[in-house]
């Protein structure tokens, strides 16, 4: 049985990729389902962000943390900094790395997909599952009596600006490094910025020293999340150096990432 032709002749459905916003959005959902099926990748997103959150607000008072507002207050924001930095950047290059040695990220460099679509679709889950981390550190944060006075246009805008930022240093990274390099590198990065990176703990525990780190991701991002969520502000700054940052991995993806 012949294929059904159109008037001119051509074959109908017409071959061809689909439009491109249809191509990201199928990439995102199926990387968001992939990201929630792995137990690793949830223990990283969300688990180790809630110990960090209660572990904090629990001893604080035992290792002498000085705040200006409850302890509770103070970290939650920088808690959900963090577990925007662990999906974005940790765990979407480690996924990302392995994805290359296998060669599924080969195969889909067969596809009409394209890197700047392949990201898109990445950054796509990446916010699909941080949906679900903020919802479950909320929710642990409130029941330890966190009261929030948030601006949810800076929430949105640093959200979005440390997911893109994040996930361009980590494409980058699992795209120029064999996947073993990037486990190892991922993590010890994560763990740097974490004791460090003014990401958790505002700038002023860290002395003179807060000045250098207000201009790295993590703590541009756990600035602007503390601005967000404790003064109902934006700090356009620290959103200016996440965007900074975005272009910075989003340049650096676009020219070192191999499909294999």
């Amino acid at each position: 049985m012949s294929a059904p032709t159109t008037p001119t002749g051509a074959f109908a459905p017409m071959p061809g990729a689909a439009p491109l916003p249809r191509m990201v959005l199928a990439q995102a959902g199926m990387e968001a389902r992939l990201m929630l099926r792995n137990g690793e990748q949830l223990l990283l997103a969300v688990v180790i962000p809630v110990i960090v959150l209660i572990g904090g607000v629990m001893g604080s008072d035992r290792i002498g943390l000085d705040f200006t507002r409850s302890a509770v207050d103070t970290l939650t924001p920088g808690v959900l900094a963090l577990a925007i930095m662990s999906t974005a950047f940790t765990s979407l290059a480690i996924a990302t790395g392995f994805e290359r040695r296998y060669g599924v990220i080969k195969r889909l460099g067969t596809s009409p997909l394209s890197r700047s679509a392949l990201l898109a679709g990445k950054i796509g889950a990446l916010l699909l599952v941080e949906v679900l981390q903020v919802a479950v550190i909320s929710s642990v944060a409130l029941a330890l009596g966190w009261e929030p006075s948030a601006s949810v246009v800076g929430v949105v805008l640093a959200v979005v600006l440390g997911t893109a930022a994040f996930a361009g240093l980590g494409l980058a990274l699992a795209g120029s490094l064999r996947a073993e390099a990037t486990l190892a590198a991922a993590n010890l990065v994560y763990l740097l910025l974490l004791a460090g990176g003014a990401v958790v703990l505002p700038m002023s525990a860290y002395g003179d020293f807060g000045e250098v780190v207000r201009w790295l991701p993590s703590g541009a991002l756990g600035n602007a999340m503390r601005e967000a969520l404790n003064d109902a502000g934006v700090a356009w700054r620290e959103l200016v150096v996440l965007g900074g940052w975005a272009a910075i991995g989003t340049v650096l993806t676009a020219k070192t990432f191999t499909w294999e």
